[in-house]
């Protein structure tokens, strides 16, 4: 099949792409063929966020947003920021020692997947057309060109052969293809290293968030309120943070962010927020009240200094796919549908002027340095280099400093070009930790939390954990460093087992993927791809 424009990744970006497109054709009357493909079983299903919703893209892009019923409805009323200091204490920090990028007047408290299916709905009345549950599984690149995208396979069995369901992949070709996948993109990794596009830049960095939905009584939710924390349970070399938000309908939304630089591999991500849950300042809200869905992914947090070339030859990346999030916020969703819309500008005036597809539109570039998304990624910049390189304390004091008093524009640059997953100690130099137990009150085990997440996969399917070599986990990683996939996944996909002859063994429960790409970052032999399972694979978020 062929189209003007293919997108990869039905997020905030790639659906604010589509319908910019649509817009300016639609005012240019002009025929334009937009094709948008998203690998969960629909619009929504793969979108976790936290998510405090900044609405300055959504205003350029739909001014009408709220007579039409975007579901952005709960205003942030107040702001409460905590340092944690240990698992019974707490100070409130006053709003002078807060960087004023956290403050969150004027934003709402939304579900970024509600969001989305809204989006579709709008892009699909401008004439986008929407393929839920199809996975692009390849880039086509003929003559270092990018022409399009392939359809996964379907009906494959374990080994690769096709079961009685068999059903070819496509092929969807395209004068420009968008990539929107999200952070870490599987297709986007590939073309970043066949194009080169990160060459000069920092290497992105990375963290894993967590976050769970809660059902509250009454006189424990107050509509509108945002509470973020620092400190812990995480050490001051272990950057991160935790959130939660009173949303709408008598719910909480609760999480923590944990980046993916951190040490200790005896550390486990998911025990982390678990103990979180666990300190007063959060379990006042939570108390007698029911958990309702559980999710985690991967975030791409490097921010100005980690964002590679976002054009090449036929196509463009944008959104998370690139690493657009602005780090001083906590925010990536205005940021990406930013992206987007200038990425759809892009294109349709190269289209509009008998361009035949194929060209590396430098122009995206200019785009961006000309327009407000640049300025919040410039004034951020120094964000997350100040916190791997000072430490949660001293980090967060220049950062305050920086956005408060400076606005963002120290004149120089911090630099933080390590390497998130060689950053592991040897398990024999780094302190064990002993996690509690879950009380199943607060605090739950990965795979009743998985549950939660309504993931699934077509059992009979090639493993879409890829390992480069099948011996290392067992030979280089679990001497080395207890072998972390026991730990870092946040589905309990990776475990050590004893085989026939009492030997480990490493298992890979792919049935449990809920598509973070933890592994594809964190494994220190970087022996792991993850790439697309079936279509239609996976969580399916009913509200994240």
């Amino acid at each position: 099949m062929e189209f003007d424009v293919v997108i990869v990744g039905g997020g905030p970006a790639g659906l604010s792409a589509a319908i910019r497109l649509m817009q300016q054709a639609k005012a240019a009357a002009k025929e334009l063929s937009v094709c948008l493909v998203e690998k969960g079983s629909e619009v929504g299903a793969h979108i976790l966020s936290g998510a405090v919703f900044e609405p300055r893209a959504l205003n350029e892009l739909i001014p009408d947003w709220q007579q039409q019923g975007a579901p952005v409805t709960v205003p942030v009323t107040h702001d409460d920021i905590y340092l944690l200091k240990n698992g019974q204490s707490a100070t409130k920090l006053p709003g002078f020692a807060v960087p004023k990028t956290m403050h969150n007047s004027g934003n709402y408290i939304v579900s970024v997947a509600n969001l989305c299916r809204w989006l579709a709905q709008q892009a699909e009345q401008l004439g986008v057309e929407i393929f839920p549950g199809f996975a692009a599984s390849e880039v086509l690149i003929e003559n270092d060109v990018v022409k399009g995208i392939v359809i996964g396979d379907m009906g494959l069995d374990k080994h690769g052969q096709p079961k009685d369901s068999y059903v070819p992949g496509m092929e969807l070709r395209a004068k420009y293809t968008v990539f929107a996948e999200g952070c870490r993109g599987h297709l986007g990794k590939q073309l970043i290293k066949h194009f080169k596009l990160d060459e000069g830049k920092s290497p992105q960095h990375y963290a894993i968030g967590f976050k769970e939905i809660w059902d509250v009584p009454a006189a424990k939710h107050h509509a509108g309120l945002v509470l973020h924390s620092a400190g812990w349970p995480l050490t001051n070399d272990t950057a991160g943070g935790g959130y939660l938000y009173h949303a709408e309908n008598q719910q909480i939304v609760v999480g923590l962010i944990i980046d993916l630089s951190y040490s200790n591999p005896h550390l486990n991500p998911f025990e982390e927020f678990q103990r979180y849950k666990q300190h007063p300042v959060i379990s006042q809200y939570l108390s007698n009240g029911k958990r309702v869905s559980y999710g985690a992914r991967a975030i791409a947090k490097g921010g100005l200094n980690s964002l590679p070339k976002m054009s090449f030859n036929g196509g463009l990346l944008i959104g998370c796919d690139a690493g657009t999030l602005n780090g001083a916020k906590i925010k990536g969703n205005h940021t990406a549908m930013k992206s987007g819309m200038l990425a759809a500008e892009t294109l349709f005036n190269a289209i509009s002027n008998a361009d035949e597809g194929g060209q590396d539109l430098t122009t995206f570039a200019d785009a961006i340095k000309n327009s407000w998304l640049y300025d919040e990624l410039y004034r951020s910049r120094n964000f997350g280099p100040a916190m791997h390189k000072f430490g949660t304390f001293w980090g967060g004091a220049f950062n305050t400093l920086e956005q408060n008093w400076f606005g963002g524009k120290f004149p120089f640059t911090l630099k933080d070009n390590s390497l998130d997953y060689a950053q592991l100690k040897l398990a024999s130099e780094a302190p064990v930790i002993n996690y509690p137990k879950p009380d199943n009150v607060l605090s739950f085990d990965r795979l009743s939390s998985v549950y939660l997440s309504n993931t699934n996969h077509e059992e009979e399917q090639p493993c879409h954990l890829k390992l480069a070599n099948s011996q290392i986990p067992v030979s280089v990683n679990l001497p080395k460093y207890n072998e972390p996939a026991q730990r870092y996944c946040p589905a309990g996909v990776y475990e050590i087992v004893q085989n026939e002859n009492n030997e480990p063994q490493f298992q890979i429960n792919a049935q449990n993927c809920i598509h973070c790409k933890t592994c594809d970052i964190k494994d220190p032999s970087q022996n792991i791809t993850w790439v697309t399972p079936e279509g239609a694979g996976g969580p399916n978020y009913p509200n994240m």
